[in-house]
């Protein structure tokens, strides 16, 4: 899969790889999200191993252990406005909103149509 905004190496889960853990169907999404941001996106979070999630202490259900969800860092109000909306236009419809980043998943076994915060 080619993406305009994003280079298979910022996927990653302790140090490896995990570009071909993610859901295809999120990328696109993600990448027609960076399009209509029209600022860069750094990925923080992306698939997640078991072990991993455990320790940072992700939700036993995480979609990243599914390669359903992403995390891009941001600290700043007017970008994250930049990003949340960007989101919805790619037609994202689970996003989370901390401090240092939003989360966006694809789960549809889960809630769709929410915002929540951390």
């Amino acid at each position: 899969m080619n993406l305009r905004y994003f280079s298979r190496w910022e996927f990653t889960c302790n140090g490896e790889n995990c570009f071909n853990k993610m859901s295809p169907l999120l990328l696109k999404k993600l990448d027609t999200a960076r399009d209509y941001a029209n600022t860069p996106f750094q990925i923080t979070s992306s698939w997640r191993s078991e072990e991993h999630n455990k320790a940072i202490k992700g939700a036993k259900n995480s979609s990243h252990l599914r390669g359903l969800a992403i995390d891009i860092s941001c600290t700043e109000s007017s970008k994250r406005f930049q990003i949340v909306d960007a989101l919805l236009k790619a037609g994202f419809t689970r996003i989370g909103i901390a401090n240092s980043f939003v989360h966006a998943d694809i789960d549809e076994s889960l809630t769709e149509q929410v915002i929540w915060l951390y």
